[in-house]
């Protein structure tokens, strides 16, 4: 019996290893805005410690330096939580781009096995054709033996 043989094989299992890595780049991507996200829930949480550590130091006997500290601590707080809303915004489009590229390689991959598909079906085509003929020939050849 004849084996299939798809020309392009080798396109479809490269097609299949771009797919794998872009795979392994969008994940590396998720886990990237995953981290900024996390460090930026724990700089929100801080700042808002800050905040209360400001409002307990107006309460009562005010103490000019502490009171100068508390604001300081906040503003800080408010700008590196300013400077990680970008790192978050950033890894975002980032791990959007990932996405895009790993969904253009799937579908090229996809396009890759369609085409396969198809070649697969005229190769059992042509068998069948071949034993058909090959059948017709048998008997024609056995029906005017007699």
């Amino acid at each position: 019996m004849a084996k299939f043989v798809y020309r392009m094989q080798n396109v479809l299992n490269i097609k299949m290893k771009l797919e794998t890595q872009a795979k392994l780049v969008y994940s590396t991507a998720n886990q990237h805005y995953l981290e900024e996200q996390q460090k930026l829930q724990e700089m929100v949480v801080r700042r808002m410690n800050y905040e209360k550590k400001l409002r307990e130091t107006l309460q009562g006997n005010l103490d000019v330096r502490q009171v100068a500290q508390a604001r300081a601590d906040v503003d800080n707080m408010k700008t590196l939580v300013r400077r990680q809303m970008l790192n978050v915004h950033k890894a975002e489009k980032e791990l959007e781009e990932a996405r895009d590229k790993l969904n253009a390689v799937m579908q090229e991959r996809k396009v890759q096995e369609k085409l396969r598909e198809k070649a697969f079906e005229e190769f059992k085509k042509e068998l069948a054709a071949a034993e058909t003929k090959e059948i017709d020939e048998l008997v024609s050849y056995t029906y005017n033996k007699e």
